[in-house]
């Protein structure tokens, strides 16, 4: 999950894409999205890919399905303990270089998993590739707004993290289907050959914006007293904890219910179902955030009782995967607009809290699957993504006036027309008409 240290400052040297250029003309600079879509794509396809190769990669590496598991943990792990470091520490650079240095430490990440044959060895590969995505993740919805006016901007961030969806709908079972038949590795093989086209991709047409001033840091105890930051900040533990239980051992829970065979189909419809969720949300999020956060939760909530007490249905298996698509996709954008319309003048240090938050609850997400499978058996992942579910919903309903409002604030198109306003109400630096 990314922070948006990058709209606390906006470039002011040039209108930039998609700001207009003095004709009353404003759009979004799409193939400079599309390439951030591209590194969002792989950012969660690295993390995501062993969901649907675990029993192949853990028969290769002589290990437990779960204790093969733990490379999704230790991905996670590896973003969570850096991306608040990594951002105050690379906060002044510039944006563009950033980017590409995370995109090259994917590149050599998953390089070393695809020709590693020591467990350990592709756990350190691992923990590489999830440092490199704390680095993406602290930049890459601030890019994303930056590239646009305000009263766009939650288009351009669903622009860019469709690539989430994308990862979910095509790429995890593209990675699935050619693990089944040149092995796992080809999978991640094809994952450098991806970055290494992104790379060039992002040279040629992403622009560059500075970073901060040297000495500007996130004051992160004081934006937990901001109102609607805190219960963002529960809602994005609990909700990914709860989402990953279940995602990062669905090729096991689904070969324990007889369909083992279809974990490449079952990963497509659920991507599938998440495209249109991530659609509906880019297109009513202004609008009707608290009732999406809402619909989302309810939708997972439901998935989840179909799958605990339903699963001998494939039919129903399906449906409840559809379900549970169209809950999920759309909440990486829901809760990163989210936080940052509540933080205000602390966005910043709000999203960077939500992507450690969010990489920690991966991790956690990984180990009690684990603990969960060895113990109670993978039926037992419904009942838990259930429960937690609970407290989930009950928080965005209570969060009704900061954190999860009706309307997001100061994201008129008028208003931004006129005098345009940066969520928290602050004046951008550069105001164009």
């Amino acid at each position: 999950m990314s922070t948006a240290s990058d709209t606390a400052h906006d470039a002011a040297e040039a209108p930039g894409p998609g700001r207009g250029t003095g004709d009353g003309e404003e759009k979004l600079p799409l193939f400079a999205l599309l390439a951030l879509a591209t590194a969002v794509f792989i950012t969660s396809l690295t993390e995501t890919l062993p969901a649907g190769l675990l029993p192949e990669m853990s028969r290769d590496l002589g290990v437990s399905e779960s204790a093969t598991g733990q490379t999704v943990t230790v991905y996670a792990v590896g973003t969570a303990l850096t991306a608040i470091p990594l951002t105050a520490a690379t906060s002044s650079w510039r944006r563009k270089k950033l980017l590409l240095t995370a995109v090259a430490g994917f590149a050599l990440a998953n390089t070393v998993t695809a020709v590693s044959s020591l467990y350990g060895l592709t756990m350190v590969a691992r923990f590489v590739a999830g440092v490199a995505a704390g680095l993406a993740w602290a930049l890459l919805a601030g890019y994303a707004r930056r590239m646009a006016p305000v009263h766009l901007q939650g288009k351009a961030m669903a622009v860019a993290m469709a690539g989430i969806p994308v990862a979910l709908s095509l790429g995890v079972p593209a990675g699935t289907f050619l693990g089944d038949w040149l092995g796992w590795r080809a999978a991640f093989a094809s994952m450098t050959a991806l970055t290494v086209v992104l790379f060039a991709w992002i040279l040629a047409v992403v622009p560059d914006f500075p970073g901060q001033p040297r000495g500007e840091r996130p004051e992160l105890l004081r934006t937990l007293r901001v109102p609607g930051v805190t219960p963002v900040l529960f809602v994005t533990l609990v909700f990914v904890l709860a989402h990953t239980i279940l995602y990062a051992y669905i090729a096991t829970f689904l070969d324990d219910v007889g369909m083992g065979g279809s974990t490449g189909l079952v990963l497509l419809v659920f991507g599938g179902a998440s495209l249109l969720s991530i659609w509906i949300v880019g297109a009513q999020i202004n609008r009707r955030l608290r009732l999406l956060t809402v619909g989302g939760a309810v939708l997972v909530a439901v998935a989840a009782a179909l799958l605990a007490v339903l699963s001998d249905s494939t039919a129903l298996v399906y449906v409840a995967v559809v379900l549970w698509g169209l809950g999920w996709g759309g909440v990486p954008t829901l809760l990163q607009t989210a936080v940052g319309d509540a933080g205000g003048d602390h966005a910043d240090a709000a999203q960077a809290m939500l992507v450690t938050l969010w990489n920690a609850a991966m991790a956690g997400g990984g180990i009690v699957g684990g603990v969960l499978l060895d113990a109670l058996g993978s039926e037992s992942f419904p009942w838990t993504v259930g429960l937690l579910l609970l407290p989930v919903i009950a928080v965005i309903l209570y969060a009704r006036h900061a954190g999860f409002p009706a309307r997001r604030p100061g994201a008129t198109a008028s208003a931004s027309r006129v005098s345009p306003v940066r969520p928290s109400g602050r004046p951008r630096p550069d105001t164009c008409s």
